[in-house]
């Protein structure tokens, strides 16, 4: 299960930040630091898995920000890999070509898209086909200038 998610910036801002354990807000402060003092000083020749805590921490870089998952000691770690990339070509696939500032003024959408990535701590779709015709690809059409958004996140109901 995924205890927590964070997406920092080279010089330590978290930009996102999901937590799906209850924690105070200076423990989540706290633990932001600690991850991102851990990660920031890791040579690049070693793994993207740290053991931490009880966590298990599995990260990735891309240009200047860190995609970090923390997960249980025994889950698999490469699935977790794999779904971060899988996570920044759904933010990229979105945004076009997604930057850090995509990512700071499109916050809410940003914390729509992972919601519907990772429901509870659980990853729940893992397809990049089925993830883009199912709502992971959430305001492809707003953004292509048609129907505004829905504050539920691209999910549609129909009344019969």
């Amino acid at each position: 299960m995924i205890r927590f998610f964070l997406l920092l910036n080279r010089s330590g801002k978290a930009r996102l930040a999901k937590y799906y354990t209850p924690l105070s807000d200076e423990d989540k402060k706290r633990l932001e630091d600690e991850v991102y003092r851990l990660i920031v000083n890791r040579d690049s020749k070693f793994t993207n898995f740290i053991e931490f805590k009880t966590y298990k921490l599995v990260y990735r870089r891309y240009a200047g920000l860190y995609f970090v998952f923390a997960v249980d000691p025994t889950d698999n770690e490469l699935l977790y890999l794999e779904s971060i990339h899988l996570f920044v070509e759904i933010l990229d696939h979105y945004f076009g070509n997604v930057c850090e500032l995509d990512l700071v003024f499109g916050f809410h959408k940003v914390y729509c898209l992972l919601d519907e990535f990772v429901i509870g701590g659980e990853i729940q779709e893992t397809s990049k086909k089925a993830g883009w015709g199912q709502g992971l690809g959430v305001g492809l059409a707003e953004s292509k200038g048609s129907q505004p958004q829905q504050p539920w996140c691209g999910r549609t109901t129909t009344v019969i």
